[in-house]
């Protein structure tokens, strides 16, 4: 198992095309690389989708965790293949067995864990589950394809 450095903000810029308000994760930690790492979100009252999921009574939709969960595996796999500012692009191209626990709420420290389990030339399928204070609230496998700057116009 080879360890990589954690990857910061400005690390994690050079590596997927996210920016605010859809970068929804601040640093990536734990990095195995080639294995598994933990993204990291601390979730502010300030989001722009709590304006409206729910107002009165804000909670991070689940789509956009299952989100996070896959730029952290984005981070992951382009960090495994020393591939920083390439400018690839990773599209989902399924999404399985995604189960929703318990609740993100302004305040939480968002944690997504991310394990890969296999990779197929451009495609790679990863083991995602977030967790908040060591509680399970959301999991999902994503399979996403690896796209470089010249196949970028149109994924297969």
């Amino acid at each position: 198992m080879t360890q990589a450095d954690r990857a910061d903000i400005d690390s994690i810029k050079r590596m997927i095309p996210h920016r605010h308000p859809f970068l929804l994760i601040d640093s990536v930690e734990q990095i195995h690389l080639g294995e598994s790492a933990v993204g990291v979100r601390e979730v502010s009252a300030e989001e722009p989708y709590f304006a409206g999921h729910f107002p009165g009574n804000p909670i991070m939709p689940g789509v956009l965790i299952v989100e996070a969960i896959a730029q952290t595996a984005a981070v992951l796999v382009i960090r495994s293949l020393d591939m920083m500012d390439a400018n690839l692009i990773v599209y989902m191209m399924t999404v399985d067995r995604c189960r929703f626990r318990k609740l993100v709420r302004p305040g939480d420290r968002l944690e997504l864990h991310v394990r890969i389990l296999r990779s197929r030339g451009k495609v790679w399928r990863v083991q995602g589950h977030a967790m908040v204070d060591g509680k399970a609230v959301a999991e999902a496998e994503i399979n996403a394809m690896m796209v470089p700057p010249e196949d970028q116009s149109r994924p297969e």
